[in-house]
């Protein structure tokens, strides 16, 4: 059996955590058996659906990496197949077309409500022997009265469910379009697809799923239903967890490589292994190592993994991603050995793509800001003689390189006793702003030798 797996996003908002892990999860099963993955937007729901969240599912699927084999598919275009398959099942007496109304079925539903009991629809046009001309009319599924559905779970083992409790339910609706049960089966069927590999949301979904496939007699997919992912606090996932649309992980300073390799981890594991490359997670993935209970998404794990990815992906990559960041801030940043050393310092204590634009400002103007904390602190009468030496030395330098700019601080420390600390900090305040930077000496090679000195004299002028 070839194996296809499909990822059918709704269109009603973004692409968020949960989507996107059962979408690597389906394209990792895919590859892992040299199979192919589907790709299908699921937008029946006419009064929801958006063309603009089509396009952010698409787009978010492209930045993650997940290529797709087929599609998108998009069920709104398939409408004259879904109506086909449901007039089939008329004809075979496994359907039928029900003429009440939303509101007499609400009528109906508030009766029992008031007698305790809950509503499931009384089968009231299943028998009819005519009907009405031109009067709107919904398609119902018959179901069995008794027995059991059985639904075969990969993980989960056979779960049953008894078939008293789903109701004749409708599979078309009156305006001809298909509910989300049926046309989910007719697309899977029709399109070969092998497993489906989905959140724990839809097994509610799933023995209608079956009782469908049954009437429409096609074999039912292999199924596994994967944990819910939940937040720290064992709640639901949301927002203020952390957890975001995808495209927003992007505009935050993620890495795909990162946010792919942290998604595929939360639920699934091999020993442990916490970093993969994707061609590591396509070699290792397997449905035996997906765990059954929920998995809690850390927002911090999240960040260390992105910091090691920024770390160590080569320094040119990163800063050809940094460059709009930086022209966004209005800088005049372009691919050049600048660039790449002002990244190369400042990747090693960023947890994002963000920060390290975030901390090149004094990099690229000449007006920086001094943090009053750090200017009372450091800007002060004492440090005066340290900025003379410093201007006077760096000024009769030729070559502003690393190891002259470490000589001409060992010789200041030599003369005055002082520590390092004590020449760097304000040295690392006139030049940068702040007392956090990459190191002095790579902070002052980069700027060079003329921006330097405008810097410390600016400093002096402040004390003064």
């Amino acid at each position: 059996m070839k194996v296809r797996t499909r990822f059918a996003p709704s269109p009603t908002g973004s692409l968020h955590i949960g989507g996107a892990r059962t979408a690597i999860f389906n394209w990792l099963f895919a590859r892992h058996f040299v199979g192919e993955f589907i790709l299908r937007i699921e937008d029946t729901d006419r009064s929801r659906s958006t063309e603009e969240s089509i396009r952010e599912i698409i787009d978010a699927m492209s930045w993650l990496g997940l290529d797709w084999d087929e599609g998108p598919y998009r069920q709104s275009e398939r409408i004259a197949i879904y109506q086909e398959h449901a007039q089939k099942l008329i004809e075979n007496e496994k359907a039928y077309r029900c003429y009440c109304t939303a509101e007499e079925i609400e009528e109906r539903r508030k009766e029992a409500q008031k007698q305790g009991r809950i509503y499931r629809y009384e089968g009231t046009c299943r028998k009819l022997r005519s009907h009405p001309e031109n009067k709107p009319y919904a398609i119902r599924l018959m179901t069995p009265d008794w027995g059991s559905i059985e639904v075969k779970d990969l993980k989960r083992g056979t779960i049953i469910f008894d078939a008293k409790e789903i109701d004749d339910f409708i599979i078309q609706k009156t305006d001809g379009f298909p509910t989300y049960n049926f046309a989910v089966v007719v697309d899977d069927a029709e399109m070969k697809i092998s497993h489906i590999i989905r959140g724990d949301d839809h097994l509610p979904n799933t023995p209608k799923q079956v009782l469908i496939y049954r009437a429409l007699s096609y074999e039912v997919p292999k199924i596994v239903h994967v944990s819910t992912i939940l937040g720290s606090d064992k709640t639901k996932l949301s927002k203020r967890h952390g957890a975001t649309a995808v495209l927003a992980y992007r505009e935050n300073g993620y890495l795909p490589e990162a946010l792919v390799n942290y998604l595929a981890r939360l639920g699934w594991s091999y020993g442990d292994q916490e970093i993969f490359t994707k061609g590591e997670l396509v070699e290792k993935f397997t449905l035996e190592n997906v765990g059954k209970s929920p998995a809690v998404f850390n927002q911090e794990k999240l960040n260390w993994l992105n910091a090691w990815y920024i770390r160590n992906k080569p320094v040119r990559e990163i800063a050809e991603l940094v460059i709009p960041l930086l022209q966004d801030r209005g800088f005049q940043a372009r691919l050049d050995s600048k660039l790449i050393k002002i990244v190369e310092n400042l990747r090693e204590r960023a947890k994002t793509l963000l920060d390290i634009a975030n901390s090149a400002d004094y990099f690229f103007t000449d007006e920086i800001k001094l943090d009053d904390k750090a200017k009372n602190r450091f800007l002060t009468v004492e440090s005066l003689p340290i900025f003379g030496k410093l201007i006077d030395k760096l000024s009769k330098l030729d070559e502003f390189s690393i190891e002259k700019l470490q000589g001409i601080f060992e010789e200041i420390i030599d003369e005055s006793g002082l520590k390092l600390v004590n020449v760097a900090q304000p040295a690392r305040v006139a030049l940068t702003g702040g007392t956090v930077s990459p190191g002095i000496f790579e902070v002052m090679e980069i700027l060079g030798k003329d921006k330097v000195l405008v810097r410390l004299k600016r400093a002096v002028s402040e004390i003064t």
